[in-house]
């Protein structure tokens, strides 16, 4: 019989904790099939961050490391500096890249060290009871904004791809979608042009993938998968902002 669809090598066999209709599975499936159809799963590194992703160590069937809540792309660097020939990945929420991680984002990605960041970004603070990120969009309701993000007290959120496009530092930088096939096909290839990028040698590279979280928004995985199309997409378009000629 011939096998038309089956689990990537670079996953492993074992049932995974997220919520009905969150897509980080999806993003975990992208990546695995990165890993495998470039043939490098035997010698990548990933760091695991904190948040719901945070035993994406359990899943990946490489190499993985847990790094401190933000401080996944400064393990990073470590790892790949030390182990050049590694290939190292970082999978990382909005709260713990663009809130906690901050810094260590920016400044990974200032130095143009040669790592592959996944970020994936739904919003809201996911494991943590659903509270505020600095992704949650203006007059979404969360734990910690119960009438909505007002700018005025709040701030506005924050575009993480577009912020680290005005850096001289990064090669390769896209934002992709995971609320429906086309938009999954997309955000595969984006996935694996960011491990090519880095293979390559070309330096720092980071895809962020919008992504559901229907338990904290309140939604049916269904309706979910509506709000990325209708109410994300729109603050977050999607597409690359740096490195769209880049071949690798």
């Amino acid at each position: 019989m011939a096998v038309i669809f089956q689990k990537p090598k670079a996953l492993k066999d074992t049932s995974m904790h997220y919520c009905p209709g969150c897509t980080h599975g999806i993003a975990h499936r992208l990546v695995a099939e990165a890993l495998d159809e470039l043939g490098i799963e035997g010698r990548t590194v990933g760091i695991a961050s904190v948040g719901c992703s945070y035993n994406s160590y359990d899943y990946f069937n490489c190499d993985m490391i847990q790094a401190p809540h933000g401080r996944a792309p400064a393990v990073a660097t470590g790892v790949k500096r030390s182990k050049p020939d590694c290939v190292v990945f970082t999978y990382q929420g909005d709260g713990d890249l663009a809130a906690i991680g901050t810094a260590e984002i920016v400044h990974a990605a200032a130095r143009g060290e040669n790592i592959t960041v996944i970020f994936i970004n739904n919003t809201i603070y996911g494991m943590t009871s659903g509270q505020m990120a600095p992704t949650t969009l203006l007059n979404q309701y969360t734990t910690t904004t119960p009438y909505g993000r007002i700018a005025d007290l709040h701030g506005f959120p924050i575009n993480v791809c577009e912020m680290l496009a005005t850096l001289q530092g990064p090669a390769y930088i896209e934002r992709a979608s995971l609320h429906d096939v086309k938009n999954i096909k997309k955000a595969k290839e984006a996935v694996k042009k960011a491990f090519k990028v880095q293979l390559a040698g070309k330096g720092f590279s980071m895809v962020e993938l919008l992504s559901t979280c229907p338990t904290n928004w309140g939604m049916s995985p269904v309706d979910a998968l509506k709000r990325v199309r209708d109410e994300m997409i729109p603050h977050y378009p999607l597409g690359v902002f740096k490195g769209e000629n880049l071949e690798v």
